[in-house]
């Protein structure tokens, strides 16, 4: 299986049920496609480098998953540029190095919220 990680950013104007009624609908695109989601974070509203669609802050999402299907990128891309509340999108795949930092982010992330 191939780990990928993709980070989008929604429109700020959406309600707190709609940015999760579209990072649901992301997730379970990835799933029903047959990948399997590793991890899912939501960074919140922050402000953009650059007005985006004359927007200066997004809501920003990461979402790390495994695939063995090739093409689930490439649809899950689609997928973000067909839905109107996308203003930005990256999808990376990772490698060792990439991997072994996202746990050890992962884990940090867990120490840190036990607190």
């Amino acid at each position: 299986m191939t780990n990928y990680e993709t980070v989008f950013i929604l429109t700020p104007v959406l309600s707190d049920s709609q940015v999760e009624e579209a990072v649901n609908k992301f997730n379970d695109f990835v799933t029903s496609n047959g990948g399997e989601i590793v991890a899912a974070e939501n960074w919140g509203l922050k402000k953009l480098a650059y007005p985006i669609q004359n927007k200066r802050n997004g809501f920003y999402h990461l979402v790390e998953f495994k695939s063995e299907n090739a093409d689930l990128v490439s649809q899950l891309e689609v997928a973000y540029k067909r839905d109107e509340r996308v203003i930005r999108f990256l999808t990376v795949k990772l490698d060792k190095h990439g991997i072994e930092w996202a746990e050890k982010r992962r884990t940090k992330l867990k120490s840190n919220s036990n607190k």
